[in-house]
């Protein structure tokens, strides 16, 4: 007999899109009908970058999509409006959707596994009629804080709208990553902490326990996050998350991956190779991003660096045709690749990122050391994570005028690179991931309760 079909639907961001196929296609693998609702335009980038074999590759995840809310011209890069847009709008074009799938004949959804970002998951569920479950897409670590802003606010750390009150660091709890009030999850510019009172207002709307379904799943792990689940016992860590051991799944990237990179990782030594990536979200003006290019080439080192398109604007093509010129045969740059396959990559010997969580479980699952350069929201937190709790790397200092220098990140690479003991905490943290993830481990024992509850 057939199991449940499941309804996946994910907040319309990169960091996002990734952990919810990636889960998707372990319960295809476990039997399960899955059906992945994207927001129109990202529906439409995940299509393009698909490889050779179009959607027929995805392996029996079927793609949908339902309007964002949001006109053709409006700026999806504004978080707040983004949020807000999709609260007010996914439930009724959820609905819509629903009805036409199974008046198709498709069979009808038992369960809805939503992105707790996404606060209108819990009106769409009783709106469907169908049970929930919640993913949650960043460290537990984070959830804790977002559950705790009514505390904040009543000890004085914060106002009403956000704002720190007092600048200092705080705990939650003990074991937890310690915080600054000025770089709080709703914290979205770089440099200057500029706080953003939509999107904290959207914050506070939706994260309430009452709301978060009848089971909250997250791509972490305990031993990773011990302080963080010992606040939450039924908050069920199921991660590091990968579609597949061979790591060969599509995994709705926006960006179609550049496969070159890994054939060129296989011609480098073992642990030789400083890979650099920023996520789908930071900017760099010129300034910052000459500085990376000319500290990568200071290192002397072999490197791979992905620059997305719209990475930076502005920048001189001669600039980056002479550089491209001096670095040939020493580094590449890619517009997009498969992490996971190159962080697994026997060749790479420390990730510069901005910290994302999927970028910080995929490095700690496969043990390697960080150079930590986060951007914005919750990227502080896990570079404080990485740096000060699980001690597996180090954080790039910016200037008093907030650019980090070519001899910074190079001595910050040397650092990385020369420190034992950050090596060495990297494999402690990679073998206790794999643990979690493996037989009798507590990931892959929560994930077998999952699916136990989604087959009821």
């Amino acid at each position: 007999m057939a199991k449940a079909h499941i309804l996946v639907l994910s907040f319309p961001a990169q960091g996002h899109v990734t952990p919810l196929m990636e889960l998707s296609h372990r319960l295809v693998d476990q039997g399960f009908e899955v059906t992945f609702v994207n927001t129109e335009m990202q529906h439409a980038r995940v299509l393009s970058a698909l490889p050779a074999g179009g959607a027929a590759v995805l392996g029996g995840i079927h793609l949908a999509s339902i309007p964002d809310g949001l006109a053709n011209d409006e700026d999806r890069k504004d978080l707040s409006k983004l949020v807000d847009s999709c609260y007010q709008h996914m439930p009724g074009h959820l609905e819509r959707l629903v009805a036409e799938m199974e008046a198709a004949g498709r069979p009808k959804f038992k369960w809805l596994v939503g992105d707790m970002t996404l606060g209108a998951c819990s009106e769409a569920a009783k709106k469907l009629g169908v049970r929930l479950a919640s993913f949650w897409t960043a460290s537990a670590a984070c959830l804790a804080i977002m559950l705790n802003i009514p505390k904040l606010v009543e000890e004085g750390l914060i106002n009403e709208q956000g704002w720190p009150e007092r600048d200092e660091t705080f705990q939650v709890a003990p074991e937890m990553p310690p915080l600054h009030t000025t770089r709080m999850p709703w914290m979205v510019e770089m440099g200057a902490p500029v706080g953003n009172p939509a999107l904290f207002q959207a914050l506070t709307r939706f994260y309430k326990l009452e709301n978060l379904g009848e089971v909250v799943i997250c791509n972490s792990f305990h031993e990773a996050e011990i302080g963080a689940f010992k606040l939450f016992s039924n908050l069920m860590p199921i991660g590091p998350l990968f579609a597949d051991q061979e790591l060969q799944k599509p995994v709705g990237h926006f960006l179609p991956e550049d496969e070159s990179c890994i054939k060129w990782l296989d011609a480098q030594p073992d642990r030789s190779v400083v890979y650099v990536a920023f996520g789908s979200l930071a900017i760099f003006d010129t300034r910052q991003f000459e500085e990376v290019a000319e500290g990568l080439e200071l290192t002397g080192r072999p490197f791979l660096w992905v620059v997305r398109p719209d990475f930076t604007v502005g920048l001189s093509k001669a600039w980056l045709a002479e550089f491209q010129q001096r670095v040939a045969g020493m580094g590449i740059i890619v517009s997009w690749c498969s992490q996971q396959q190159v962080l697994a990559h026997r060749a790479v010997a420390c990730f510069v990122s901005h910290c994302g969580w999927n970028s910080t479980m995929e490095g700690v699952r496969n043990g390697v050391p960080f150079l930590c350069w986060p951007y914005f929201c919750d990227q502080y937190l896990d570079r404080t994570y990485i740096t000060d709790v699980w001690k597996t790397g180090v954080a790039v200092s910016p200037g008093a005028d907030g650019i980090v220098t070519k001899e910074e990140l190079r001595s910050k690479v040397e650092q990385v690179l020369g420190d034992d003991d950050i090596k060495e905490r990297a494999q402690l943290f990679m073998d206790a991931s794999r643990r979690c993830i493996g037989g009798s481990g507590s990931s892959s024992e929560n994930f077998n309760k999952f699916v136990n509850l989604l087959s009821e």
